[in-house]
């Protein structure tokens, strides 16, 4: 099939080119005409494993192309998937649609046939039903243009195979044909037995919002247990572990520590209780704002706790922080917990050196403070307090014992609770992390941790955020 795909962001240029790999000929649109040129000579903007090699593949085959001509997307296909970024509204919790509404209003006069437009882009519900009318005002006479939702579920550092494996495909659909067409596109999929749930637009915009709801809570329900586990001397993994054995409750997304950010997470939950505001149904997703306040306060507990370390004070103190983006097998720091904690260490006086494997130049951008380093030991050099901030397998892979000749003191706060302390400490290191007792495993008890909040990680710290957080939002 010929289909085009409309934003090539991380979104975009995942989906155009895992779209070329099951057989379509795709052509990808963008009004970034640097972005276009990379992504035509087979070059990936942002670091996603196994996108590289899509990309070089099927551009030089010619099945993938890009364009920043909307004319030229509207003349080479009758069916447009729609990925452009819905970020926060910089005075508001709501989501900012003025890239979908630019798409859908560029594009819909210059259609001249019978065409299908499929949104992939995170929405709040009613956003389909919207754009419709929006459709219908620029489309021309005798041109009938259908609109579904079909929301992805990637994760970055394996958008690659969550679009070519997915566990589910989601179809907003209100006519047989737009199905029809979705079934078609995803055939190699269907194929090999992958679900298929054909529902209206509404509940297929609700999925995606409520899917990372549901995980932003789980996250942030672990990380109040391991506040509690802090003041009781009590152990938050194997608290996790323990609960995890339910099969209704489940392992994953119960890991303890610095929490969540990037550019999905944070600003869809915070979208989701605008909308429902704007729906008069608030109060049903209420606790959301708390499950937002908790996530922050983990930035904060950690900035405490490092402090304590210290002995009361970071001034002219030099700290090494592993780690940038805000997950690993990722370059983005969007909203990164690590680069918050980083920025408010290096406001209150530290020294601060950082390491990140992909993340150094896109941190530099957002937070040019710190003094960035390529080598893990040349960033930990002459440290006295050593944070792991994102849990890349670089940081698991460490010798603990190697590391400790650099420092000028051994001591390690492990924010992700993804380390071996035990080796750690057996290699002479003083270790904590968030909902552990010191030194762990030996047994006995550190001191709580106690958070005072008289401040949020403002100002100068919020940069990489995707907008104010909800902590700081009128109730």
């Amino acid at each position: 099939m010929r289909l085009t795909v409309i934003g090539t962001g991380y979104l975009g240029a995942v989906h155009a080119a895992c779209m070329a790999e099951i057989g379509h000929e795709v052509l990808g649109v963008d009004t970034d005409a640097a972005k276009t040129a990379a992504l035509a000579a087979g070059r990936a903007p942002f670091f996603e494993p196994g996108l590289p090699e899509l990309l070089a593949r099927h551009t030089r085959t010619g099945r993938l192309r890009f364009t920043t001509s909307l004319e030229e997307a509207a003349d080479f296909a009758a069916l447009h998937f729609v990925c452009v970024g819905t970020p926060q509204q910089p005075d508001s919790l709501a989501a900012d649609l003025s890239h979908v509404e630019a798409v859908v209003d560029g594009l819909a006069p210059r259609i001249t046939r019978d065409s299908l437009i499929v949104g992939k882009s995170t929405v709040p519900v009613g956003t389909t039903r919207a754009l419709g009318r929006r459709v219908t005002a620029g489309a021309r006479d005798g041109v009938e243009i259908d609109l579904a939702w079909n929301p992805e579920f990637l994760r970055e550092g394996y958008a690659v195979q969550d679009t070519l494996r997915p566990d589910r495909l989601v179809a907003g659909v209100t006519t047989p044909h737009a199905d029809r067409l979705l079934r078609a596109v995803y055939e190699p999929m269907l194929r090999s037995g992958i679900p298929y749930i054909r529902t209206d637009p509404a509940t297929a915009e609700l999925v995606k919002v409520a899917a990372n709801s549901f995980l932003a809570t789980k996250i942030s329900f672990i990380n109040a247990m391991a506040e509690v586990c802090d003041a009781a001397g009590a152990d938050v993994v194997t608290l996790a572990d323990a609960l995890g054995h339910d099969e209704r409750i489940g392992r994953r997304f119960l890991s303890a520590g610095l929490g969540f950010g990037g550019g999905c997470l944070p600003k869809d939950i915070r979208a989701f209780l605008a909308r429902a505001e704007e729906l008069q149904v608030g109060e049903a997703v209420a606790f959301l704002r708390q499950v937002d306040r908790i996530n922050e306060r983990q930035r904060l507990r950690t900035v405490d706790l490092a402090r304590q370390l210290l002995g009361g004070t970071f001034a002219g103190r030099r700290i090494a922080v592993l780690g940038a983006t805000f997950k690993p097998d990722s370059d983005d720091v969007r909203d990164s917990p690590a680069l918050a904690v980083t920025c408010e260490l290096a406001a209150q006086g530290a020294d601060v050196r950082v390491h990140d494997p992909e993340g150094v130049d896109n941190a530099r951008a957002v937070l040019p403070g710190p003094a960035y380093h390529t080598a893990v030991m040349t960033a930990c050099r002459d440290a006295e307090l050593v944070l792991h901030l994102t849990e890349w397998r670089e940081y698991r892979a460490l010798d603990p014992a190697r590391l400790a000749e650099v420092v000028r003191a051994p001591r390690l706060l492990d924010a992700r609770n993804a380390l071996d302390t035990a080796a750690w400490h057996a290699a002479g290191w003083h270790v904590r992390a968030l909902g552990r007792p010191a030194h762990v495993p030996q047994p006995g008890h550190g001191e709580p941790v106690r958070v005072t909040i008289p401040h949020a990680l403002g100002a100068p710290c919020t940069a990489p955020t995707a907008g104010e957080p909800v902590s700081g939002a009128p109730a």
